[in-house]
């Protein structure tokens, strides 16, 4: 007989088929009786989603007529497909930290042939971490999914995720080589303050993409979007506040909050353009209403979120500081016609009109 799935996913001492791992969360909170059930799961009667919806197609459940009745304007696509880079990028890490496996063994269809990740890898997660890892990277999925059906896709890019490369950018952030090297697959910890790297830029990106698409669909998406991937951040960052001031071992001396403020004023170093980025503690002028030090969320003086354009975001994912030339989490630049026209490469159109599945 099977042990409880909560256990399995837990043992870091075993080794565990990641399409099993895969396999075993999609069932587990089908399990018949006689069979270990997911705890995580609410009983079927008392689920949010145990309500009647046989009026949900009716005029009370849908949404008032667009003022703009175009779902799609043309100038929406190329802003919208960048932000593909990213998702993709999120989609790896999480999939890949959670199973050891990613988009090619659990959605190949929305790579459109982009090649595979470098360096990602199983990390070494406790059982909330792991929970989180596997939801959000499920999420990504759907987020690629949805942009590629509303604007069309553009191929995954090469994407490096290497422990390697997340020493790179912790070395940045801190000015010297940290010994040991950074690994964001070895603990939880790590794993963690590796995520306050990344889904950040969505959240800028989103919202300096707003005020630039006007269609109807294009800004519902846009906003599904930006709702989970705030969120996304948020955890992070709130797991990550609760210990901000203890020690990342084996770094003597540096605490959670250091890191978090290292890697900050490094992305707006490399953005150049201003500060829109904090760590978890800041200076009380920055805090909410200019009276508070303690930062769980980073937002401007009237607590909105800070916008980045294309341009800064690439300077930080490259970690070149330079839109134009690639490296970082892009060794050979990021996809789609904004990204390619910085690097002055063509873009592959043809990859532009695949739509998901």
């Amino acid at each position: 007989m099977l042990k409880p799935f909560v256990k399995m996913a837990t043992a870091s001492s075993h080794t565990y088929s990641p399409l099993l791992l895969l396999f075993l969360l999609a069932c587990s909170c089908r399990a018949s009786s006689g069979h270990a059930v997911d705890p995580a799961c609410p009983p079927a009667k008392a689920s949010a989603l145990a309500v009647e919806t046989s009026d949900c197609g009716g005029p009370r459940c849908q949404a008032p007529a667009p003022h703009v009745p175009v779902p799609v304007f043309p100038y929406d696509v190329d802003p919208m497909q960048f932000a593909l880079n990213l998702e993709y990028t999120e989609a790896e890490f999480f999939l890949h930290a959670a199973f050891g496996v990613g988009l090619d063994q659990i959605a190949p269809n929305l790579t459109l042939g982009g090649p595979p990740p470098v360096g990602a890898m199983k990390a070494n997660l406790d059982e909330v971490t792991w929970r989180i890892a596997v939801e959000f990277g499920l999420q990504e999925v759907g987020h690629v999914r949805a942009i590629q059906n509303t604007v069309g896709g553009i191929p995954r890019p090469k994407i490096d995720l290497s422990a390697n490369n997340f020493a790179r950018v912790m070395d940045q952030a801190f000015g010297y080589h940290l010994d040991p090297p950074f690994d964001p697959y070895i603990d939880s910890r790590n794993f963690l303050l590796a995520c306050y790297v990344i889904p950040y830029l969505g959240i800028n990106g989103y919202t300096g993409t707003n005020p630039i698409i006007d269609g109807y669909e294009t800004k519902h998406l846009l906003a599904g979007l930006l709702g989970v991937e705030a969120g996304q951040d948020a955890v992070f960052r709130a797991l990550l506040f609760e210990c901000k001031s203890e020690t990342v071992p084996p770094y003597k001396g540096i605490t959670v909050a250091e890191f978090t403020d290292r890697i900050s004023t490094a992305r707006n170093q490399l953005g150049k353009c201003g500060v829109k980025d904090e760590g978890l503690t800041v200076p009380p002028e920055l805090g909410a209403e200019g009276r508070i030090c303690t930062n769980v969320l980073s937002a401007d003086r009237d607590s909105l979120s800070y916008a980045r354009t294309p341009a800064e975001l690439l300077r930080i994912l490259y970690l070149t500081g330079d839109e134009h030339v690639p490296g970082g989490f892009f060794p050979e630049g990021a996809n789609g016609k904004i990204a390619r026209e910085f690097l002055r490469k063509p873009f592959a159109a043809e990859g532009n009109k695949t739509p998901a599945n």
